[in-house]
């Protein structure tokens, strides 16, 4: 009997000496497996690459200065081609690759189909920037951006309350989620502002090339504003088009305009004067701002948009709500999500996209809206003067 307890003590001893070998190499080598998603290719990628950029950036700075908890990150980035089915691809093979947490997606039908796959599996998705009402319709998935009732209210109140206009036009794609969502709310919000919608003209996949119907229809009404709730393809499309036929209107859009000075081809010329409802503006002097456009300026020749400001957010966001419930690598995705769950919903962040940002169970931010023109061919605050604006240009030609 000794002998047989000697030799099962012996048993145990090296089964734990195992164990802590274990844990031990696991606090040498595990990291957070961060997984994004976007469109690097086809008419949204501008969106995506630059998400994918500052992604990078704010993960090498979280890296330097120690990582999240104690662990380094890893990131990982999908083309999706903003497609709902790529997109369900591209969450697989992050999951295979051993994805904890999931950063995207970027554009919003994808991310509502992904956000089906977050849910089944628990796992916790925070979008920078997929703004339809159900990318957040589950319990594990929270979003960085408002969302598109959000922005489709705001801006009806914006041009109301800034008097920027009498008679409003709208064109907006009625198969995307993203763009007919804030058609929706903006025209319920200008029902209670000082402003007419006098016409309302929509599209489709198959017809997003030639608007000559829907500006008509707009300059028939007399409509002194374009509300654009689209993408900058496609805006730039309608600038030019307008532009052709003589017709001069205001133009006012959402975030997802952000990017119309980079569309290839495209006179940015036309753009002069066009307002955005967006949170973050690249010429800002904010240190906060000035530091990543730096940053950013630096590693891609080129100004960050509205996209990857939200994602930049994205990961020091991800950074908080995990230091806040103390969670580790080791945890399975399910129990991490749970505790990012009470993170995030406990925090109030400062970031590039709005201060003072808390987050509550719907996984809604709460924060106030931004809006920017384009002067000189460049974004610029709406509160700035533009006399100002237009003489520092003088003087640096």
């Amino acid at each position: 009997m000794k002998k047989f307890a000697k030799v099962t003590s012996l048993v145990v001893c090296a089964a734990l000496a195992a164990s802590a070998m274990s844990m031990a190499a696991f606090a040498e080598d595990a990291t957070w497996k961060i997984g994004g998603i976007g469109p690097l290719t086809g008419a949204a990628a501008a969106y995506g690459q630059g998400v994918m950029n500052a992604m990078t950036i704010a993960v090498d700075e979280v890296n330097k200065a120690g990582g999240i908890n104690g662990y380094q990150v890893e990131m990982n980035f999908q083309d999706d081609e903003h497609d709902a089915e790529k997109s369900v691809n591209a969450y697989n093979t992050l999951k295979d690759w051993g994805m904890q947490i999931l950063l995207g997606t970027v554009t919003s039908t994808p991310c509502i189909a992904v956000a089906a796959e977050t849910a089944n599996d628990n796992m916790f998705q925070l979008t920078p920037s997929g703004s339809a009402v159900d990318c957040v319709a589950n319990d594990n998935a929270f979003r960085v951006c408002f969302s598109d009732p959000t922005q489709g209210t705001m801006s009806a109140k914006y041009i109301g309350e800034h008097g920027l206009a009498e008679k409003v036009a709208i064109i907006y794609n009625s198969q995307d989620v993203y763009s007919s969502g804030i058609y929706q709310t903006f025209v319920t919000e200008a029902e209670n502002q000082p402003f007419e919608v006098v016409s309302a003209e929509a599209f489709t996949e198959d017809s997003k090339t030639d608007f000559s119907v829907q500006l008509q229809a707009a300059q028939d009404a007399g409509a002194d504003m374009l509300f654009l709730p689209i993408y900058y393809t496609e805006a730039s499309l309608i600038l030019t088009q307008a532009d052709s036929m003589g017709y001069a209107p205001k133009f006012f859009g959402v975030d997802g305009m952000d990017g119309i000075l980079g569309v290839e081809g495209f006179d940015t010329s036309l753009a002069e004067g066009v307002m955005l409802l967006t949170p973050f503006v690249a010429s800002a002097t904010d240190e906060k701002t000035t530091a990543f456009v730096k940053a950013y300026e630096d590693a891609y020749k080129d100004v960050p948009n509205q996209f990857a400001a939200d994602t930049y957010d994205g990961v020091y966001i991800l950074k908080a709500a995990i230091e806040e419930c103390g969670a580790t690598p080791d945890m399975s995705v399910s129990d991490l999500c749970e505790a990012l769950k009470k993170g995030i919903t406990s925090i109030t962040f400062d970031g590039l996209t709005g201060n003072g940002t808390t987050w509550d169970a719907s996984g809604e931010p709460n924060k106030e809206p931004k809006a920017i023109v384009i002067r000189n061919g460049a974004y610029a605050p709406m509160d700035e003067e533009p006399e100002a604006t237009t003489e520092a240009a003088t003087e640096a030609s």
